[in-house]
């Protein structure tokens, strides 16, 4: 698949509201890699929003079995350089918010500290 991106399509409102998500959760950060951002939990990345072949999507960090899961789902595909371990979902129609929050939550949960998720637990209780 090839990659490719506008600053427009990275300010797009999904680009919004999946940062407000990512954010949220302790220790996190946004950064610029291969020219679209990626969202980090202290220096590892857990969600990233990428262009496809002309079309948005969101890539998730979780454990293989999960990818395996989530990429037999219409909406998804095996991120291409993810090893396995990365799953997105194509974000151009209609995005089921619920299930993204669920997703960066797991993702988030799969590459933080002990620490980090201590924290993020502390905060939703």
């Amino acid at each position: 698949m090839k990659r490719s991106k506008t600053a427009h399509e990275l300010d797009r409102p999904v680009v919004r509201r999946l940062r407000k998500l990512c954010l949220s959760l302790p220790a996190t950060t946004e950064t610029q890699s291969w020219d679209h951002p990626n969202f980090r939990a202290g220096k590892r990345t857990f969600v990233a929003f990428e262009v496809f072949s002309g079309r948005p999507s969101i890539a998730f960090r979780l454990d293989p079995v999960t990818v395996d899961l989530l990429s037999r789902r219409k909406q998804f595909f095996v991120t291409p350089y993810g090893r396995g371990k990365w799953v997105s979902l194509r974000a151009d129609g209609t995005v089921n918010w619920k299930l993204v929050a669920e997703l960066v939550d797991r993702s988030y949960r799969t590459i933080a500290t002990k620490r980090m998720i201590d924290a993020l637990d502390r905060n939703n209780s």
